[in-house]
Formats: C-alpha cells, structure tokens, sequence
C-alpha cells in the first residue's frame, strides 16, 4: 500500500491508518488511451475523456469541451509508488466532467540502505526521493508535449481551461510546473512566459523545501531529491516553489489539519512566502482530515478538492 513516509510505530494513529486504508482500498482505474512523451518507460500520460456532459450554461462558447485538469501523483518521488495509485482520484474527476490528463515521471531507484547518512549499512535497499535532473526534466517535457497530445487523444478537453493538480510530492511538482517562467535564467525548465492555465490546485503539497527539511517531512525526500545535503542549497533555487514567487497564475492550497506526512506547517508557510512576494494564495484548511482523503472518492475531502478545481476551471 503507498504512503509518502514511514509512520512511527511507537505513535500509532488509528485514525490517519483508517484513512490512508480506505484511499488504497480502491482498484486501479484504466485510462481511455495513454500516449507517451518520451523513450523511457515512465514517461508517459494517461488520458480519462469527461463521464458526463459539461454543466449546462457552465461552457457558454465552449462547444460542448470540457476542462482539462492535469495530475501529477505523490509518493515522495520514490519509484515504488507510481500514477496507479492516483487512478481513481483520476477517475472521480472525469465522472464530474472534467477531461484528465494523468502524468507519469522518472522517480527515485533502489540505493544501498543507509545510517547516519553512510552508505553501506543496513545490508539492503532502500527508495530514493527522485532523481536529479530526470524528475524535472520529465515533468517540464509532459508539459511542453501536453497540448499536441492532448488534440491528439482527448479531443474533449478545452485546454484554454487548465488545471493543474497534485498529491503531496506531486503537490509540489505541480506548483513548480506553474512556476519555469521565474526559474532562474540558467535554468534549462525556465519558459519565457507563463503557463496558459486558469490556476493550480496543490493538494498537501511539499511546497517549501526549508520547512519539509527541518520536519524531515517523508524521511527527508526533499534533500534526497536534490541529491544530498551536500547539493541542497545550490539546488534548492532551481526547485524549491516557495522560492519561485510571485508566479502570477492562481493558486489554492489545499491541507488536512490532521495530516501527519505533510504537516500543515508546510503550506502555510509558502502561503506566507507568497504573500511577502505580493501574491495573494488560497489555503484551503479542511478540519479532521488527513492526507489521504484529499485523493479518497469516498472521502467528502475529495469532493472539496473537486469542487476548488471547478472554481478555477469553470
């Protein structure tokens, strides 16, 4: 079963176990067609055409299209957990309309097990957080590969009505997808303007890097992600959302009070990083919620999520 990090044995919460069970108790759900964006295995996009008609008077000159919401799954970048498990949430979108673009992208591989920080000990493997450059590269090419595959394939979606979405570390890949146009300059993902796109939904997303280190929020993904401590700061610039602000697009955050893998510490604290920069985000707080029903079709959570797309893709 995915989870982004390791729970503590010693503090068991019944409740966020509960939670995190019913979210994997969901079979997979095939996508209508997948196309791919590049030669390796994992980069591809499945694609979920809309369940039902648009709304009536929601598309006025629309044509009958639908808006296309793009997810990008969680998993702290860790390769055991890929965009299967995000298939229903997928799924659940396109019964409410929406046309879905689900993203897959390289993620961390197997490493010798580690103690304190030395490789080595253990006598096993463990995952990884990501692989640098692959994890950005891939996500900046599914995007730049989207609109011509999308006229291709899914012919429903009305791109001028794009959402992206994500789950925790797919939280923050979409927050930095909105944000290449502020990378800094030598930075090979930085597009000359802005993303066309209504705004961003980031669901408990690992959004400020300073604040997920110190937390060690997924057993320290994001140092793992940028390739050790030794290459943190340097890195962090190139990849951190808190520091990619203001990005000019429309933006919610939105955050179980509960949650105990990407505690609520961390999106309020890009919320702030964003206000300083002069850029006004939403933070959605949802009280007894964990991390897990935000992408639950049974849990009322995820219909809060669906109901925040809709705002900004409607």
């Amino acid at each position: 079963m995915p989870d982004d990090a390791p729970r503590d044995p010693a503090e068991p919460d019944d409740a966020s176990a509960a939670e995190e069970a019913s979210a994997f108790s969901h079979p997979p759900v095939d996508p209508d067609a997948t196309a791919v964006y590049g030669d390796h295995p994992d980069q591809v996009i499945d694609f979920y055409a809309p369940r039902q008609a648009v709304p009536a008077g929601e598309a006025a000159g629309a044509a009958d299209l639908s808006p296309l919401v793009v997810v990008l799954h969680g998993g702290a970048w860790r390769a055991p957990y890929d965009r299967r498990h995000i298939t229903p949430f997928a799924d659940f979108l396109a019964r409410r309309g929406f046309a879905v673009a689900n993203v897959e992208y390289r993620r961390g591989a197997l490493i010798p097990s580690q103690a304190n920080g030395t490789e080595g000990h253990g006598g096993g493997t463990e995952p990884v957080a990501g692989r640098w450059p692959d994890t950005f590269d891939d996500v900046a090419a599914a995007f730049d590969a989207l609109p011509a595959l999308v006229r291709e394939v899914l012919p429903q979606a009305d791109q001028r009505r794009t959402v992206i979405t994500g789950h925790s570390a797919g939280g923050h890949l979409a927050l930095w997808a909105a944000a290449r146009h502020v990378l800094p300059r030598d930075a090979p993902w930085r597009t000359d303007r802005p993303a066309p796109l209504r705004g961003v939904v980031a669901l408990a997303p690992i959004a400020d890097f300073h604040i997920a280190g110190k937390l060690e929020v997924c057993g320290g993904a994001v140092v793992q992600l940028l390739g050790g401590p030794v290459r943190f700061a340097e890195r962090r610039p190139y990849a951190d959302p808190a520091l990619l602000l203001p990005t000019g697009i429309a933006t919610t955050l939105v955050q179980g009070r509960r949650d105990d893998v990407v505690p609520q510490a961390v999106a309020e604290s890009y919320a702030e990083a964003a206000a300083k920069a002069g850029e006004v985000v939403g933070l959605t707080l949802l009280e007894d919620v964990g991390h897990f029903p935000l992408i639950d079709p049974a849990a009322d959570a995820c219909a809060v999520v669906a109901e925040e797309i809709a705002q900004l893709a409607w």
